[in-house]
């Protein structure tokens, strides 16, 4: 394969990425509602280290395990302003809703 390849399938593997965080996004949306029923915290520091435990074990490289955690804690801070949005948009609107 020559660059063009490459570029070709780098740009297939992010349209796949976008769409995994997207569907990771709406689960994390999704755990959010239920947080707010339940009175549950936002940061769950026991439930991030799992994530990064399971990360790191499903890891077989070339990257890595510390660069693969750097993108996990930006993802985990990405889906915690989601629920938080989730959380300021109940309240705005009323618990009950």
């Amino acid at each position: 394969m020559d660059i063009a390849d490459w570029r070709r399938k780098i740009d297939e593997i992010d349209r796949q990425v976008v769409a995994l965080l997207n569907q990771r996004a709406a689960a994390a949306h999704e755990i959010g509602k239920l947080k707010r029923s339940t009175d549950l915290p936002i940061y769950e520091p026991n439930r991030e280290r799992v994530i990064f435990d399971n990360v790191r074990a499903a890891n077989n490289g070339p990257l890595p395990d510390i660069e693969l955690q750097h993108i996990y804690e930006r993802i985990i801070d990405v889906m915690r302003a989601l629920q938080k949005d989730e959380l300021a948009s109940a309240g705005a609107n009323g618990k009950d809703q």
